[in-house]
């Protein structure tokens, strides 16, 4: 009896060794896959196991249906995980900034999509529906290009919106992932404005350029516009230039602030600059409508840089605006003449159109 309890704990003992966890990377039936997108400054983070079809009906034989027993984790192995870095609306319901756990219930030809902020579990065995669960909602499903692999799709983006979608075989099952864009974005601006950002004139100014085009918070944006201008304490990493100064015209104009407005544009013409700084401001006065000043400026830049042919070009343009064709044809030819060869072309249709008077200015891109 002795020796027989001997000879079991042997074999014990090579099974248990053998079986002792190791540190090898080795293939996975069902590999980890992480996903991570954008959405404004919102970062989306999927995390989950995929699964391969293997000739196999899925969608009848693996998931599990009417959530009998227990909701399907969405992918294999560990449970899906979904991490928002802010507040999104999922299909038009609130769900706060976290990691979630994902788990999908199929009912006939619809699926209740249940984001669990009991996020660390093994599948979905343990899921506690009343206590774990911080949002539902039911979608319904697509067809779709086959999948072999399970995964995850971003769909149909805008500024801020997309559609998630998980794929497998030829279902998809979608849903819609929104943001509050200016809010998130605004926050996000003030919160990295405080950190190494605040030494640079360029996130101040690029910051207040992105409330302007997305016509929020201008008042703010006017503050951080004057920042990138002005500098922080004791005017540090102050710089005065086109740049900020342009950001600032157009906050004014949109706060009719006329007067304050047609300070700056009076700073930025006596302002020291390249040839081609000049033609960029002269091009900005002309794209917001400000002829006058397009043709004030030119003029003091030609006086800099005479016979610059871009110039001549942009003072032309100006005079075409304020009603002299004449004029405006022959800086126009001026310019035809000084300009490179491979110009020369659509210089001429410009000089076309301002003869007929169908001349438009590009749209800005």
């Amino acid at each position: 009896m002795r020796k027989l309890f001997i000879a079991l704990t042997a074999v014990f003992l090579i099974q248990n060794i053998t079986a002792q966890f190791h540190t090898l990377t080795m293939p996975q039936a069902s590999p980890r896959v992480q996903e991570i997108q954008r959405l404004g400054v919102t970062e989306i983070t999927l995390d989950y196991g995929s699964p391969a079809l293997r000739n196999r009906d899925v969608w009848n034989d693996v998931v599990p249906q009417e959530g009998n027993p227990i909701a399907w984790r969405a992918g294999a192995n560990m449970a899906t995980t979904i991490t928002f870095s802010t507040d999104v609306m999922i299909e038009g319901q609130p769900l706060k900034a976290g990691k979630y756990g994902f788990h999908i219930i199929p009912k006939n030809d619809s699926y209740t999509l249940l984001f669990a902020h009991n996020h660390d579990q093994w599948g979905s065995y343990y899921l506690d529906m009343e206590n774990d669960i911080s949002l539902q909602v039911t979608v319904n499903p697509k067809t779709c290009a086959i999948s072999e692999q399970l995964d995850y799709e971003f769909l149909d983006r805008t500024e801020n919106s997309l559609i998630i979608g998980l794929e497998w075989g030829k279902k998809r099952i979608p849903f819609k992932v929104e943001v509050d864009l200016n809010k998130t974005v605004v926050e996000s601006l003030r919160s990295e404005l405080r950190g190494i950002n605040t030494y640079h004139w360029q996130a101040w100014n690029d910051a207040a350029l992105w409330c302007l085009n997305h016509n929020t918070n201008l008042d703010e944006a006017l503050q951080w516009v004057n920042r990138s201008i002005n500098g922080g304490y004791n005017g540090f990493a102050a710089d005065m230039n086109l740049t900020n100064l342009s950001t600032k015209i157009q906050l004014l104009k949109k706060l009719n602030k006329a007067q304050e407005m047609e300070n700056i544009i009076s700073e930025a013409k006596n302002l020291d600059v390249t040839a081609y700084e000049a033609n960029g401001f002269s091009q900005f006065l002309l794209q917001n409508g400000f002829y006058q000043d397009a043709l004030d400026y030119c003029n003091i830049a030609l006086n800099k840089n005479p016979d610059t042919w871009f110039l001549q070009l942009n003072r032309g343009i100006s005079l075409y605006f304020l009603g002299n064709k004449k004029a405006s044809l022959k800086d126009i030819g001026k310019a035809i003449k000084g300009a490179p060869e491979q110009f020369h072309s659509r210089l001429k249709e410009i000089m076309a159109e301002i003869e007929n008077g169908t001349y438009k200015l590009p749209q800005q891109s």
